[in-house]
């Protein structure tokens, strides 16, 4: 519920942040964009013309300007924690994308920095604002699976799967690039949520497409350094006594990919999630469930989770239902979910696929193999 006015947000990169969160922040009556930074001035001029807002190319100032009480930083991965840090040592509420960080290190500085200060730092998790994630989280919830004895992610994506799309961050390892950053902390999450957490991992990482033209020396390859293709084996631990093996299959070169599918398999019932939407990785969803002998068949999300108002891009009502959930914690000092918590569970496993790709072993979280 509303009270008071709007919460000043300033957003702090202009991909995603003028295409999600821009309008999720329009449209709600909790939050209130009141300002932009971008490092390069050309780019933010033009931004700050067709939002009709002021901006600075200084992120200090950003800060200081009045009415700034929470700031979105929506930029490149490498850039996150020393912008959520300035951003929390100044006094505002951060709402962070994922990863949250480079490493888990990053994550739990700023979580012990958001906790000194009393401040709430949101993780934009915008999956567990989707209606029918929310479904399959009340039917586990009330037990509807039984036992759970196998979980299956296939996240096959073709977003990169043309060599001629231009290197970028995304391809730089050390930049934060990769499927680990893109979908992994995504994939963890969900696990997390709706199964439990990790308890042990075995991954594999490739790189199918090994250079891209970079445009800045006008077009020579470049070596890729992240990677593209991210296989895990996991073991999951719902309960005390209780552990479940999980299979994670992400790809960003997948031609023809089957999409994001979940398939939860128990003692009492069969589970599916899936969209094979290439376009939109919000729309195009559906669940489906089946008694065991039963074929599958389709389930409905509840009226009572359906978003008010959807747009052409599928991802802005989330995260539009992500922002409400930040506002309702700045102002209750209630924390926040999904917040840093979450965001250091999930980066603590993505840490751990890498090591366990270099590495050849499997690991166990918070300690040895």
């Amino acid at each position: 519920m509303t009270t008071g006015s709007p919460i000043g947000v300033a957003i702090a990169g202009l991909g995603f942040g003028l295409k999600v969160h821009l309008p999720a922040c329009r449209a709600s009556a909790e939050v209130e964009p009141v300002a932009l930074w971008h490092p390069r001035a050309e780019r933010l001029e033009e931004a700050c013309r067709g939002a009709s807002l002021p901006g600075t190319d200084d992120f200090s100032a950003l800060l200081a300007m009045p009415g700034v009480e929470a700031v979105i930083i929506a930029t490149p991965p490498a850039a996150r924690f020393d912008l959520a840090r300035r951003a929390l040592e100044a006094g505002r509420h951060v709402l962070l994308e994922k990863p949250v960080g480079l490493n888990a290190g990053e994550a739990e500085s700023l979580q012990r920095l958001a906790l000194e200060r009393g401040l709430s730092v949101a993780v934009d998790f915008e999956y567990r604002a989707v209606p029918l994630f929310q479904q399959l989280a009340a039917l586990l919830e009330q037990g509807v699976l039984g036992d759970p004895w196998l979980i299956k992610l296939d996240w096959l994506m073709s977003s990169r799967a043309d060599p001629a799309r231009p290197w970028n961050w995304y391809s730089d390892a050390g930049q934060g690039g990769g499927v680990i950053g893109a979908l992994a902390t995504h994939a963890v999450d969900m696990l997390h949520w709706l199964i439990g957490p990790t308890e042990s991992i075995s991954g594999r990482l490739a790189t199918a497409i090994g250079e891209r033209p970079d445009p800045s020396q006008g077009g020579v390859p470049r070596a890729v350094s992240s990677e593209d293709v991210a296989l895990a084996q996991l073991t999951l631990r719902p309960r005390e006594g209780l552990t479940v093996p999980a299979q994670v299959s992400l790809s960003a070169v997948a031609r023809q990919g089957r999409g994001c599918w979940l398939e939860c398999y128990g003692s009492e019932a069969t589970l599916v999630l899936g969209s094979d939407n290439q376009a939109d990785y919000v729309h195009g969803f559906g669940l489906w469930m089946a008694a065991p002998g039963q074929p599958l068949r389709s389930v409905a999300a509840d009226p009572a989770l359906a978003f008010p108002t959807t747009w052409s891009d599928g991802r802005i009502a989330p995260v539009l239902r992500l922002l409400d959930w930040w506002a309702d914690s700045i102002r209750s000092g209630r924390p926040m979910s999904p917040g840093l918590s979450e965001g250091v569970l999930s980066q603590r496993v993505c840490d751990l696929w890498r090591s366990s790709a270099e590495s050849g072993m499997s690991l166990t979280i918070g300690g040895g193999d």
